[in-house]
């Protein structure tokens, strides 16, 4: 062969090489903006929520269910979602997902009524439950084990967890601006264009014989909002009350017959053996716990800045960037630290500013002062979640075998809907029965204290996960570390 021939074959290899990656580089961008899009609508109405409560007349306990409404759906149908494309593509159900999502935006922003919101809020979590799976299932099947993956897992856990901080600074600028309600209608183009553009960059996956385990799906959500709504009316009426215990009772039944359920099925939609391996068993727990603090720590958070320091919603949103700069600018250094570091390492001495940081906020009081007594904390939170959430995902997906890789992925996302879900109402019960009758700023601000002082239980609690479910002997390699 001629010296040009073998050149101009080099050249063909590398321009398909470079192909290939900018096609991936494409598609990561696709799946991720619909991601975030996804991610973003669980914090960024926290800052409307003022407004929402006045123009829709909603009372202070049942404010929380217009973010649970939107997540107790899509944590409660993921696995389901992640099934759904495994057998039927996961392109095609991907596109679907995004479709219901961004109609149900439109019916949310359009809403007359307190139910007409929560029914709408509901449907953009069940098209997010279909459309999210894909994305960390798209992550995994194109990116190899190692370096590569590292990196594009940095950038999921940026969007993951830092678009939960910028759906706050996002919610504030639109509420101050325009309205509550263009926090539904501007995902509207987004999900347009994420719909249009899926179809020519995103390949289809083979799809695989098999069936819904649609009992499993049904008992697990039924069960989610069963358990929740127990809670969060034991709020209002106490823990004695005929509802509140049937509601519970209800939560046990049907979560018990989810395990029932999952343990005889022939393709269940959560695999029992994904909690055989303690490591990957702990990183789910873990991120619970953790994700339980932090979107508890967000709603109450933004009405302190609001109602007791009187920030605008615009101020109110700016307030948080720091945390989303922390949040981001640790992530995208995440990838290097786990190549030269112990992913446990990681994750223990990213939880300690966590800690810290929480543990700080439950100090707050009604002459607190942002620079005192919220800023410091947020970068604390916010710089630990960054170096935290790259290794606990890694963990969370490593050594799982290919036909359980849809429901590893899903129950990561499942992990972080369910833990806000519960951790939110578990914080609402405690601030609501510290507050008490007294609707005074020194009562509400009490009130947040012992949330806050939960959610640093939580966290205090996730490390403890680590420390001792997930930990390996110094001379034992983490399997995500082996793949480095």
């Amino acid at each position: 062969m001629s010296t040009s021939s073998i050149m101009q074959e080099t050249r063909q290899r590398l321009g398909r090489r470079t192909a290939l990656r900018d096609r991936r580089g494409l598609a990561l961008a696709i799946v991720l903006g619909a991601q975030l899009m996804i991610i973003l609508d669980m914090t960024v109405v926290n800052i409307a929520l003022p407004g929402i409560a006045h123009g829709l007349h909603f009372s202070a306990a049942s404010l929380s269910w217009v973010l649970n409404a939107y997540t107790l759906t899509f944590g409660g149908l993921l696995l389901l979602g992640g099934r759904t494309g495994d057998i039927l593509g996961r392109r095609r159900v991907f596109v679907a997902g995004i479709v219901l999502f961004t109609a149900a935006s439109l019916a949310g922003g359009l809403a007359q009524s307190a139910g007409w919101l929560l029914a709408a809020r509901a449907a953009q979590g069940v098209g997010g439950a279909f459309a999210s799976p894909a994305v960390l299932a798209m992550i995994t099947a194109s990116f190899a084990d190692g370096r590569e993956r590292a990196r594009a897992l940095g950038i999921y856990t940026a969007v993951v967890m830092g678009g939960g901080s910028l759906g706050l600074v996002l919610g504030g600028v639109i509420t101050e601006w325009v309205s509550w309600r263009w926090v539904l209608f501007i995902n509207v183009p987004i999900g347009v264009l994420v719909a249009i553009a899926a179809p020519v960059f995103l390949p289809e996956t083979a799809r695989q014989p098999g069936h819904f385990d649609a009992a499993g799906a049904l008992t697990s959500t039924a069960g989610m909002v069963s358990l929740v709504y127990g809670i969060i009316r034991a709020a209002a009426d106490g823990w004695g009350n005929p509802v509140t215990l049937a509601a519970l009772t209800a939560a046990a039944v049907l979560l018990a017959g989810f395990v029932w359920r999952e343990s005889r099925a022939q393709q269940p939609i959560t695999p029992l053996r994904l909690f055989a391996d303690r490591r990957r068993a702990g990183s789910y727990l873990t991120r619970l716990l953790i994700v339980a603090g932090m979107f508890g720590m967000f709603f109450f958070l933004t009405q302190f800045v609001q109602e007791i320091l009187g920030f605008s919603p615009l101020r109110a949103g700016i307030s948080f960037l720091p945390m989303t700069a922390a949040l981001f600018g640790v992530s995208r250094l995440a990838p290097r630290l786990v190549s030269r570091f112990r992913p446990w390492t990681l994750m223990v001495t990213g939880m300690l500013p966590v800690v810290a940081g929480m543990t700080w906020l439950s100090r707050i009081a009604p002459g607190t002062g942002y620079l005192a007594g919220v800023l410091g904390p947020m970068v604390l939170i916010g710089a630990g979640m960054g170096v935290v959430f790259v290794p606990l995902t890694m963990a969370s997906l490593s050594g799982v075998r290919l036909e359980d890789s849809g429901a590893a992925s899903s129950m990561v996302n499942v992990m972080q809907q369910v833990g806000g879900s519960l951790g939110l109402a578990v914080l609402v019960t405690a601030a609501s029965g510290a507050m008490g009758p007294a609707a005074s700023h020194a009562a509400v601000v009490h009130g947040m204290s012992r949330a806050f002082t939960l959610a640093a239980v939580f966290d205090v609690l996730a490390l403890l996960v680590v420390l001792t479910v997930m930990r390996t002997a110094p001379n034992q390699k983490d399997d995500t570390a082996a793949n480095q």
